[in-house]
């Protein structure tokens, strides 16, 4: 993993400073635009590198079928990960997670080549508290798949790692917000 180089990318494109409200109502000093980085070639291609080698590396998810997590966020993710993984000669798919059903077609939540019984991996670019991944993995059991780990770009250290443990699931990340010299709230 070349994570000095996707950390040196995400400071120079996605860490800002000022007062801002994230996705979970938490007041913050700074915030971490992922699809800065994730939707850079350049980064992409570090992104999918990386995640796809902490696959890999990891015996518990080596039969695992796709990757995929909550639109719009986990799709340039997505999209990383299955590219390096079709360059790499592996057979891994993705798929996407919707916040609300079409309303037509299939009117279902997860789009994608998957079905129920597979094992997946639930993507995201930042963790706060961990909410829009836990309303993924829901989303993903409920079509009948099983979780087998979350993997986010940044672990923000804010409680979501706390909140996916109490619900049986680990967290792994690329990077902390410690990684970018910020002190991780108490």
């Amino acid at each position: 993993m070349n994570t000095q180089q996707l950390q040196e990318l995400i400071r120079e494109k996605s860490l800002r400073f000022g007062d801002f409200t994230l996705a979970s109502g938490k007041k913050a000093t700074y915030y971490l635009d992922g699809k800065q980085v994730t939707l850079d070639s350049v980064g992409a291609k570090l992104v999918g590198e990386s995640i796809l080698d902490l696959i890999q590396a990891d015996s518990s998810l080596n039969d695992v079928a796709a990757v995929g997590g909550m639109s719009i966020g986990a799709d340039p993710i997505t999209a990383a990960v299955i590219t390096m993984a079709a360059v790499r000669g592996l057979p891994l798919r993705g798929f996407m997670v919707r916040k609300k059903s079409k309303g037509h077609g299939t009117n279902q939540y997860i789009e994608g080549p998957v079905k129920a019984g597979e094992r997946v991996v639930i993507v995201e670019d930042v963790v706060t508290t961990g909410g829009s991944s836990l309303e993924a993995i829901e989303r993903v059991e409920s079509a009948g798949m099983k979780v087998a780990a979350v993997i986010a770009i940044i672990d923000r250290m804010e409680g979501g790692a706390e909140a996916f443990e109490q619900r049986g699931y680990k967290l792994r990340s690329l990077l902390k917000i410690t990684d970018f010299g910020i002190e991780a709230p108490r």
